[in-house]
C-alpha cells in the first residue's frame, strides 16, 4: 500500500522546531534538495521518509497522510458545499417570494379584492416544498457529525 507524504506536516514540524531546511537535511542525512522537494509536495522515497522521521524521532507513518481521513475530509467538504448551495438556493427563492408577495399585495389592494389568492397559496406550497430538503439535509449532516464525534 502506497502512502502519501504529508508535506505540510513535515514543514510545520520543521518550522515549530525552528530548523532550517539545511539543518533538517543534515540531521536526516539527505540532500537539501530532497527536503525541498518533499516540502513542495513531491513524492519521497521510502529511505528519505525514514531518514526524516528519524530526525524528528517519530515513526515514518507519522509523516504520511491517512488515506481514510483524507477521503472522509474530501467527502465532508463536498457535502458542506452542497448543503451551502441548497441553503443559498432557498434564500434566493425566499427573497423572490417576499418580493412577489409585495406585488400580489399591491394587485389585491388596487383591485379591492383578494384576486391573487391561488397564486399566493401555490407559491407558498412551493416555498415550503423547497424548505423541506433544506431541513432534511441539515438534520442528516448534524446526525452524521454526532456519529463521527462520539
Amino acid at each position: 500500500m502506497a502512502f502519501k507524504t504529508d508535506s505540510a506536516k513535515i514543514k510545520r514540524w520543521r518550522e515549530e522546531r525552528h530548523w532550517s531546511q539545511e539543518h533538517l537535511a543534515e540531521l536526516a542525512g539527505v540532500g537539501i534538495r530532497t527536503v525541498q522537494r518533499i516540502e513542495n509536495g513531491e513524492q519521497a522515497s521510502r529511505e528519505s521518509l525514514m531518514a526524516i522521521a528519524a530526525a524528528f524521532n517519530v515513526e515514518a507513518i507519522a509523516l504520511c497522510v491517512d488515506p481514510e481521513a483524507e477521503a472522509e475530509e474530501i467527502v465532508q467538504r463536498r457535502n458542506s458545499k452542497a448543503s451551502a448551495a441548497l441553503r443559498l438556493s432557498f434564500l434566493i427563492h425566499l427573497v423572490g417570494f417576499l418580493m412577489g408577495m409585495v406585488v400580489f399585495m399591491a394587485i389585491n389592494l388596487s383591485m379591492g379584492a383578494f384576486v391573487m389568492k391561488w397564486a399566493t397559496i401555490w407559491w407558498t406550497v412551493g416555498l415550503v416544498g423547497h424548505l423541506v430538503p433544506v431541513f432534511l439535509v441539515e438534520i442528516v449532516s448534524r446526525f452524521q457529525t454526532q456519529l463521527r464525534s462520539g
